[in-house]
């Protein structure tokens, strides 16, 4: 069942969101060659913690981390370690908050030092199917509206839509309904109403589409090892029309990066 939020419940959501995304504008700084996922970790948790929040992965489902660190062919579900990242790395970052009462859940795939034209290329198109898929969040649509949009956008590149994991709802709990899939059908799924919030987060693979778990029970990869890209937004339906609770602002602020990809979803002048 959808859980709708208050205009109230939004709020405090977009808090928690925030401290996410300014988690992720601090690691945005700290992504680097030599650097260890590890030391990452231990800096995104402090940083929560001091802005009065808590890790939302931190012991969820048991996962002894405080982010998800995956990079190159690793999807989403990495466990950080002492292994230092490598130039030409690229790694998917995804974090979480929860603070009064409500989770934010957030992430955004890094270049580490020089990466080559192709997975560049993968990054930027995953990115905007995000953007495509959010454009799609909208009363009167329905969910598969939002996957159909990702799945035109990325394939139309040659690039294959991972079937197994899916964005979700958010709100009290990390994991509410609904899911919200990379891929589908137009007119399909749950219909979009006022109040619904949700996370949209493409799962996008430079190859084939089909995954493999490793024994950590944990970390996803892809089956033929090309890398694979992963960004998140927390978006409300607000008055109809999607609202963005997160925010890439502080890592284009960090990576010198211009762009207006939000403004047509975010209030003005924006939020703190």
């Amino acid at each position: 069942m959808v859980k709708i939020k208050t205009l109230e419940e939004i709020e405090l959501m977009r808090e928690s969101a925030l401290i996410v995304s300014k988690t992720l504008g601090m690691l945005a700084k700290e992504v680097k060659p030599g650097v260890t996922t590890l030391h990452l970790d231990k800096l995104a948790e402090e940083f929560i913690r001091d802005h009065g929040a808590y890790p939302g992965f931190l012991g969820m489902y048991d996962f002894p981390n405080s982010l998800c660190m995956s990079p190159n062919a690793q999807v989403v579900h990495g466990i950080p370690n002492d292994k230092p990242l490598q130039d030409g790395d690229i790694i998917s970052i995804d974090c979480g908050s929860y603070k009064n009462g409500f989770y934010g859940d957030h992430a955004y795939t890094f270049e580490v030092g020089e990466v080559d034209e192709a997975t560049k290329k993968l990054l930027k198109v995953t990115k905007e199917s995000l953007y495509k898929g959010i454009e799609q969040f909208k009363k009167g649509n329905r969910i598969g509206d939002i996957g159909y949009a990702i799945q035109k956008h990325t394939e139309d590149h040659g690039y294959g839509v991972v079937r197994e994991l899916v964005g979700h709802g958010l709100g009290r709990d990390m994991h509410e309904d609904p899911q919200v899939a990379n891929y589908g059908k137009r007119n399909t799924g749950k219909k979009i109403i006022e109040g619904m919030v949700i996370a949209i987060e493409p799962m996008i693979n430079m190859g084939t589409h089909r995954i493999n778990q490793l024994k950590d029970g944990w970390t996803i990869l892809t089956l033929d090892n090309k890398p694979s890209a992963h960004f998140e937004h927390d978006i409300a339906i607000v008055n109809g029309k999607p609202e963005l609770l997160s925010t890439f602002k502080y890592v284009n602020e960090a990576l010198g990066i211009v762009t207006n990809e939000e403004d047509a979803f975010r209030k003005k002048p924006f939020v703190m």
